[in-house]
């Protein structure tokens, strides 16, 4: 199966997606179906830099590229993904749609809920399979928190808080370690568009469906350097503080930011607090703690805590390898193509997504609480 890749010079498209997922699949023999058959898999890929595009096929031995979006999507390739900076998506996957190719993407998907529910609306009508990145589901330490909610470990649950981020040098000091255009609305950044997007699959896929927003987004860092040293006007939003009211009652706070120094074990750590039990998951581990194990704390100001509460809980085990999540993901979805069945994080997923970056968005301009309109 054929794939035209576009966007693979960017460092996630590359790493990701072209280097340990299709081209991991590739190198493995193909995609193992469940009659133990393997579905050989071909990348192909698409940008505008023939210098890059050259050396990376040469270096993976990949046999065909294109310069030109249009010339590419007359391959015979059945699939299109797209790893294009933000604010060039939408006209890349129409275009790929009109064309008739399956589509995979990254997220967002647009960079407006219009936008994105016109390319849902497309592929619905061209009938084509497509799918939207929705790696965090597939992280071993949320692979854990699944397991738990679906065995009852928690009881009923109450709450979700989220912790996500890290610091981004301003590119002064050192270089950043994320792309300029990150930090630019005018070229789709901004940590609400980016990160709320992951935020409400995880939590409609884990927990309930975001029924109502109340969020401040902010631009703590106003002055940024690109990736040439050149100072820039820092415009889109680079934190968000939000909390998130579920479908079932249960109350989700998320942070997420990239002006935080890290102070716990991974970069992003959800704590879901039930009335049997507590755990909190990243992206590889997942720590418990149930009822009957539950210390019993008591507040002294006038003493120091003696209690070593983070030793007080329990490692959840792996039993199981866990794939990269990137990877999993594309195996499912080229499964889905190859079977000619629908995806079940597709375009109208992202667009969901998209309505919780507008009410979030909403939410911070105003000052209130936000309804979002679809729960």
């Amino acid at each position: 199966m054929r794939i035209l890749m576009n966007g693979v010079t960017g460092r996630m498209g590359h790493r990701q997606h072209l280097l340990r997922s299709v081209l991991a699949i590739r190198d493995d023999g193909g995609l193992r179906l469940p009659d133990g058959a393997r579905l050989p898999v071909e990348p192909v890929l698409v940008g505008r830099n023939a210098d890059k595009l050259a050396r990376i096929a040469d270096e993976h031995g990949i046999a065909t590229w294109y310069t030109d979006l249009d010339t590419a999507l007359k391959d015979d390739a059945p699939v299109y993904f797209d790893a294009l900076v933000t604010s060039e998506r939408k006209d890349a996957i129409a275009k790929a749609i009109a064309a008739g190719k399956h589509v995979y993407t990254e997220k967002p998907v647009a960079t407006s809920v219009a936008d994105g529910t016109a390319l849902a609306d497309a592929a619905a009508a061209a009938g084509v399979i497509n799918g939207v990145v929705h790696d965090k589901l597939y992280l071993p330490g949320l692979l854990k928190l699944k397991r738990l909610i679906d065995h009852g470990f928690f009881g009923r649950i109450l709450s979700v808080r989220g912790e996500f981020g890290y610091w981004v040098f301003e590119g002064d000091l050192q270089p950043a370690q994320r792309p300029s255009w990150n930090y630019r609305a005018e070229d789709g950044g901004g940590v609400v568009l980016d990160m709320f997007c992951h935020w409400n699959y995880v939590l409609e896929n884990l927990f309930g469906r975001v029924e109502a927003v109340t969020a401040k987004a902010v631009t703590h860092i106003p002055r940024r350097w690109d990736e040439d040293g050149r100072p820039y006007a820092a415009t889109a939003d680079d934190a968000a503080y939000a909390i998130f009211e579920l479908a079932g009652g249960v109350i989700a706070q998320v942070n997420s930011s990239w002006a935080v120094r890290v102070d716990r074990k991974e970069l992003v750590e959800f704590q879901v607090d039930g009335t049997h039990g507590s755990a909190v998951a990243g992206l590889f581990g997942c720590r418990v703690q149930p009822r009957v194990r539950t210390p019993k704390p008591v507040w002294n100001p006038d003493e120091p805590t003696a209690e070593d509460f983070r030793a007080q809980w329990d490692e959840v085990p792996d039993n199981d390898v866990y794939a990269n999540g990137f990877r999993a993901q594309w195996e499912r979805f080229l499964s889905d193509v190859h079977h000619g069945t629908p995806h079940p994080y597709d375009l109208a997923a992202g667009v969901r997504g998209l309505r919780l970056v507008a009410a979030g968005l909403e939410s911070s301009r105003h000052g209130r609480r936000v309804l979002l309109e679809d729960a």
